[in-house]
Formats: structure tokens, C-alpha cells, sequence
């Protein structure tokens, strides 16, 4: 179980922005939650915060009653935590087979790369020996991302808007590809996401809002209330959601 315990965060200097404030989560083994909200609202903050590439002002964080607060990235991903970025990094002379292997240096008796590739959506005959360059899609570099973080099996796995940059078609894959995750794999995972296909694959959804959870609650509750309020994601007491950055995208 992945807790967050009274988590701030402030930008640092003279003057210093409130990002996160208070934040209380409890995220149990083998759910998918879906953190969504308006744009700004501290969505990617909360997620680097998990993985260690932010250090919050204040709060602790749990995983498994083990207080890794302090911990950096690379002992937060010892510990098997993972994070996969809204833009996949691209390596140059490397085979999308190598890639996979080397994810999962510390298991690779329990990780068959052929594996990887088909529960994303790829076929292995295809994939295994291209080039992790910019000849891959946007879309093939997202679940290609995917299997690495899959063959590194993980506590928690966190997603950062995972459908940003991507055509329709990649998308509906996408989705699936999670869906399918979810079936197989024992992985906790955070995905950041506006999109309807997304939150409708949440056990529960989380509403954050100006930096503060504003909804948590299982997925029809929370998707009743957004589109009972005309779509909006800053709050299900805003009127159309005026002066909003971020509206629910079906």
C-alpha cells in the first residue's frame, strides 16, 4: 500500500507558489486510480512527488508502513516504484529488445521481452529489433515505455498523462493496453489523465483541485458528478466551468 500522510508542496524562493496542500491518500495493491482535475491543479506534481523527482515541503510518504519520505529516485525504483513521463526519451542505437532486457536486469528468468510486447499491443516479430529512435510513432514509444516499466515488476507504477501526443487509433490501444495490465499484472497504478477512456478504466478516481483532493470516490460517482457539471473538472459546485483550464474530454 502506497500512502501519502499531509503532503505539501512550495516552489522555492522569496516567493514561494502552494502547489500541493494537505494532501491524505491511501492507494491500495492491485487497484488502478485515475488522478484527474483542471490544469494546474497539481496532477504532475503529486505524481513526481511519488516517484522522488520532487521532495514534498511537508507530509510523509509510506510504502508498505516503510517511510520513504527521503528517499531519491533511484532508491524509490529499488523499492519498485516506477514512472513513465508524458514523453517517452527516445535512445539512439539501441533495439527496442535490448531496451526491454535491460528494464529487466533483475528478473529476467520471470521477463520474456516477446512477452512484454504482446501485452502492450505490439507484435514481438515486428518490434523486437527496431531501433528506439525517432522512427518509432508516438503511440509505439507509449506502450514500448509501458512494457519497460512492466518488466521491471513493480509496486506501483505512476503514468503521467499517457495519451498526451498520441493519434486517435494509438489511443483506443492504449486504453486496452491498460485494461489488459490491469487483468494480468499485480501493479498498483496512477495514471494522470483528462480522458474518459482513462477514468472509465479507474477502481476509484481522484478529483484534485487547486492542490487539495476534492473528490475521491469510485469511478461512476465521480463521472456522474463531472458530466452533472457540464464536463467540468475544477469542481462539481462550478457553473459550466467558467474561467476553467481543463474541461472532461470524452
Amino acid at each position: 500500500m502506497l500512502e501519502l500522510q499531509g503532503v505539501s508542496f512550495e516552489t522555492e524562493g522569496d516567493n514561494g507558489t502552494e502547489i500541493l496542500n494537505n494532501i491524505d491518500l491511501k492507494l491500495l495493491d492491485k487497484k488502478i486510480y485515475v488522478i484527474t482535475g483542471p490544469n494546474g491543479g497539481g496532477k504532475s506534481t503529486l505524481a513526481k512527488i511519488v516517484m522522488g523527482i520532487n521532495n514534498p515541503t511537508a507530509g510523509k510518504i509510506l510504502l508498505n508502513g516503510q517511510d520513504i519520505t527521503n528517499c531519491n529516485i533511484t532508491e524509490r525504483a529499488r523499492l519498485g516504484i516506477g514512472y513513465a513521463f508524458q514523453h517517452p526519451p527516445r535512445f539512439k542505437g539501441l533495439k527496442v529488445g535490448e531496451l526491454l532486457r535491460m528494464s529487466a536486469a533483475n528478473n529476467p528468468e520471470k521477463v520474456n521481452p516477446y512477452d512484454l510486447l504482446h501485452d502492450v499491443g505490439l507484435c514481438a516479430q515486428d518490434y523486437i529489433n527496431r531501433d528506439v529512435d525517432s522512427g518509432l510513432s508516438g503511440g509505439e514509444m507509449k506502450r514500448i515505455e509501458i512494457a519497460t516499466v512492466l518488466a521491471r515488476n513493480l509496486q506501483v507504477a505512476v503514468f503521467d498523462e499517457p495519451e498526451a501526443g498520441i493519434d486517435l487509433w494509438s489511443f483506443q490501444k492504449l486504453a486496452e493496453t491498460f485494461r489488459n495490465i490491469h487483468l494480468k499484472y499485480e501493479t498498483t497504478i496512477i495514471i494522470i489523465s483528462h480522458q474518459e477512456r482513462i477514468l472509465e478504466l479507474a477502481d476509484e478516481i481522484i478529483l484534485l483541485v487547486n492542490g487539495r483532493i476534492s473528490q475521491k470516490s469510485e469511478k461512476e460517482k465521480i463521472l456522474s458528478l463531472i458530466l452533472q457539471n457540464n464536463g467540468c473538472l475544477c469542481s462539481t459546485k462550478c457553473e459550466k466551468g467558467v474561467g476553467q483550464s481543463a474541461q472532461f474530454v470524452g
